[in-house]
């Protein structure tokens, strides 16, 4: 039985959302040293500059920054070493076509501990152009426009 119990979110990728349009997304196990627990455990890392790829029949991570833990001493890691992820083979192998059709990239979405254990969130995506970024800019802000007109219209009729 795990210590910890259910979902603790460390950081999300909030650009790559922007960024990117998201098709489809994968949780990986993640292979990290003592230190970097402990970081994360205290709730520090980064993930906007961090990308995943495929090599050979294993997966990767590389440009996540988990800072170097406070307390460690020599055993300390290098902040933005690059990470093997966990998943499984057909996964590995989906993933890898979906990457050399082209067009496609893999980007971590979230780091979070699940059950005590760490995982990140990869998405599938594809870059999104200057104007698909301002049409979604746009529909979120007309959404919020249309919200708060209800809202305004339904307490002018109490």
């Amino acid at each position: 039985m795990p210590k910890e119990q259910g979902e603790k979110v460390v950081a999300t990728n909030r650009r790559a959302r922007h960024e990117y349009t998201i098709e489809k997304t994968y949780e990986a196990g993640l292979v990290l040293t003592g230190t970097e627990v402990k970081s994360l455990r205290q709730g520090r890392a980064n993930l906007s500059d961090g990308y995943a790829y495929i090599d050979g029949n294993e997966a990767w991570l590389d440009a996540v920054h988990i800072p170097e833990y406070a307390q460690g001493t020599w055993t300390n890691h290098s902040s933005k070493r690059v990470r093997k992820l966990l998943l499984h083979r057909e996964e590995i192998i989906k993933l890898s076509h979906q990457v050399s059709a082209g067009g496609y990239t893999l980007v971590p979405l979230r780091l979070y501990f699940l059950d005590g254990r760490a995982k990140v969130e990869i998405g599938v995506a594809k870059g999104k152009r200057e104007f698909d970024k301002r049409q979604t800019l746009r529909e979120r802000q007309d959404k919020r426009e249309a919200e708060r007109a209800m809202r305004m219209r339904n307490r002018m009729g109490e």
